[in-house]
């Protein structure tokens, strides 16, 4: 191999492609100096107005009588979109490190005790009340400690059967099976409601004491990304890949018939048509940049293998083979252990992915698109995977809840 290299630098067309480069290095290296200090530089400014904004995490307490439709969470996810407000002029961005916010919203079971959490900046706790109050009148909202933050990666006293994060089985123009598949935006009658949460509910309430699974959505409103988010390439709209998928399959249905120099509609299948109008229902709601990650660990004489295969299944009633699924992303979770006999390279990636969970980073440093890619997921499909079920829907006894039903008290009381 030492002979091969030595005989490739005695290369002359070799050496003279190095000499050229060389020849012009006062340009090349200031340059490449340059953009080194500047990625260094947005990143320190980047850190720096994160943690100025600080954090909180909201508790969600449910009635045991709820009687709203995934539309109410779909709607108070449009206000969160509503956020997605210029972030400034260049000054703000690149000497500021101004952002655009993001979102975290979370189920979580602690030794079978589930819970509903949001997270967000400061500024944003008394939009996310408000919504949450306009939408559902009867719910509590509380502060509270992050539940995360007390977790270490101690292999003696847990074991980590899995952390990582999932991705789409498409492109992010499919989307995946929402409740308005499944009939939930219907007033049908509570027994014959179908809702996909209640399967994710059921398995986090069924774990025992010392073992925990966490599911955590972050999101960020979608834009078309240019110079005031930081980027010296554009990165276009999700809805440029809407219409080529959409031109994809009538391509494909033409292939198939006669005329292929004209594509039209009328060739399509009665499937393929109900792909395209399910793409653009979606293309027509409020978009998010969106990463899912989940874990599961228990204390060391808790720890059950078979609850990991319900933690990845969790998403099963959400996809679709016609239009779009979830997926865990093994990538992310192992970390090719294939090459790493000892696991130590996993231990890591577990550690990584464990400070990233509580940071809630994802899109901006320190974890920025840390092992995959932000995919697309509309105000629909979010308020499908998280939303609030009603008591008959989902009895899961260990669901928190307001232990009581509230009332408005009598008007003609004594003052």
């Amino acid at each position: 191999m030492l002979q091969t290299l030595i005989s490739l630098l005695n290369n002359p067309i070799l050496q003279k492609v190095w000499f050229s480069i060389w020849d012009v290095s006062p340009i090349w290296i200031p340059l490449a100096l340059i953009w080194i200090w500047f990625e260094l530089w947005i990143k320190y400014k980047r850190r720096e107005y994160i943690k100025a904004q600080g954090s909180v995490l909201l508790e969600i307490k449910i009635p045991r009588e709820m009687f709203k439709s995934p539309l109410s969470m779909e709607l108070f996810l449009n206000s969160l979109y509503g956020t997605n407000a210029s972030v400034g002029n260049l000054l703000d961005v690149y000497l500021k490190g101004r952002i655009r916010p993001w979102f975290s919203l979370e189920l979580v079971s602690t030794g079978g005790q589930v819970h509903f959490y949001i997270w967000c900046h400061k500024i944003f706790k008394s939009r996310v009340e408000t919504q949450l109050y306009a939408q559902f009148p009867n719910i509590e909202v509380h502060e509270v400690s992050d539940y995360a933050l007390g977790v270490q990666h101690d292999l003696t006293k847990y074991s980590f059967g899995w952390i990582g994060q999932f991705a789409l089985t498409k492109a992010d123009a499919y989307p995946i099976k929402t409740y308005i598949d499944y009939g939930l935006d219907k007033d049908a009658k509570e027994e014959y409601k179908h809702d996909p949460i209640v399967a994710v509910l059921e398995y986090l309430g069924s774990l025992k004491k010392g073992e925990n699974a966490w599911i955590q959505i972050m999101i960020q409103p979608h834009a078309k990304e240019g110079l005031l988010h930081g980027r010296i390439i554009p990165k276009p709209n999700w809805k440029t890949g809407v219409e080529n998928e959409i031109k994809e399959i009538i391509k494909k249905a033409t292939m198939k018939t006669e005329d292929q120099k004209n594509p039209t509609m009328l060739n399509l299948s009665k499937g393929q048509t109900e792909v395209i109008a399910s793409i653009e229902r979606a293309a027509s709601k409020y978009a998010f940049d969106t990463m899912i990650r989940g874990a599961y660990f228990a204390e060391k004489d808790q720890f059950n293998t078979a609850n990991i295969g319900g933690l990845l299944g969790s998403f099963a009633q959400f996809n679709s083979q016609t239009l779009n699924g979830i997926r865990p992303d093994y990538k992310a979770a192992y970390d090719y252990t294939w090459q790493d006999f000892r696991g130590s390279r996993r231990r890591n990636n577990e550690r990584k992915l464990l400070e990233a969970y509580k940071r809630r980073s994802f899109f901006n440093v320190p974890f920025k698109n840390y092992h995959g890619k932000p995919f697309i997921l509309t105000t629909e499909e979010l308020a499908t995977l998280f939303h609030f079920p009603s008591y008959t829907v989902a009895a899961t006894p260990t669901l928190s809840r307001v232990p009581s039903k509230k009332a408005e008290a009598p008007s003609n009381l004594p003052i």
